[in-house]
């Protein structure tokens, strides 16, 4: 497929966070870079967490049951190997390069525990929201395979893994990302970049955008405003995003996606649309109806 090439209008980077080291699970040392916050400034995205250590003792206690309402996980993996099991008898075998796209909805009790005891385990988890109207819906997964992830090799080196949404090159040629049917309209790109490299890529104009540099460095607009490793950048006003390298290569991904525009109100693993919503989901768990 393909469709006629346009002039962009380039976001420029307007906010800059620096992953901050936590643990969650029992345990499991992360660096989180997006933390729900009241003013939902990422709006859908409500939670990212990178994870990345090859010492055992920092993920061996991995996820134990826990429940969720209300909103997407989205786990990827890049080294490493998770079981992911659920109360509805599911599971499934992440490995480097797969994805899980879990919308939990409704409620969901799963684990997520390493199928590994030693060498590295690295990955990213990604809460997205989910509007009011699908909060309550059953529950559902895609599992993708690394195998099944559109790679798209940039002419200047490099590469692009579409996990969700369209990518549209330099030619016009749009390449759709393995995850589809989502309302929020999510992009997830794993991007690789050789040194000396430029890239631009269109965004839809409404959307929030944010990329978060995992390795190297990246210059994330036309201003020069540099990003480094562990660092995350939103980028505003605009259809489209100029990505630059210099001496050396860097990977990065970039995650963008429809704002929801809807109070919300999160609790642990719970997120809705109001304080009611939230103390009904701990009562349905509590009496063993947050899954059913």
């Amino acid at each position: 497929m393909t469709t006629k090439p346009t002039t962009l209008r380039l976001r420029h980077l307007d906010k800059v966070i620096n992953g901050l080291r936590t643990s969650d699970g029992a345990g499991v040392k992360l660096k989180r870079i997006i933390s729900p916050t009241p003013s939902n400034a990422f709006d859908p995205f409500l939670l990212l967490d990178e994870f990345a250590s090859d010492e055992a003792a920092d993920y061996i206690g991995g996820f134990p049951d826990h429940p969720h309402r209300g909103f997407e996980t989205v786990t990827y993996m890049l080294a490493g190997a998770m079981l992911h099991r659920d109360h509805l008898g599911n599971q499934g075998h992440l490995r480097a390069g797969d994805v899980q796209w879990m919308t939990a909805a409704h409620g969901i009790i799963h684990s997520e525990m390493p199928e590994q005891e030693d060498g590295l385990l690295q990955g990213f988890q990604l809460w997205i929201n989910l509007p009011a109207s699908e909060k309550m819906k059953p529950p559902h997964y895609q599992d993708i395979a690394a195998a099944d992830i559109p790679k798209v090799d940039l002419t200047a080196g490099g590469y692009i893994k579409v996990i969700a949404g369209d990518y549209v090159g330099a030619d016009g040629t749009v390449t759709t990302g393995a995850v589809a049917g989502v309302s929020t309209q999510p992009v997830y790109f794993d991007i690789v970049l050789s040194p000396g490299q430029q890239l631009s890529i269109p965004v839809a104009l409404a959307h929030t955008a944010v990329i978060y540099v995992y390795e190297g460095r990246v210059t994330a607009d036309t201003d020069n405003g540099v990003l480094i490793a562990g660092q995350l950048g939103q980028l505003v006003a605009g259809d489209g995003i100029v990505l630059s390298t210099g001496d050396t290569s860097a990977k990065l991904l970039l995650l963008a996606a429809q704002p929801i525009g809807e109070p919300v109100v999160q609790a642990g693993p719970f997120v809705m649309n109001t304080t009611a919503e939230i103390e009904q989901a701990f009562r349905d768990y509590r009496d063993g109806v947050l899954a059913v």
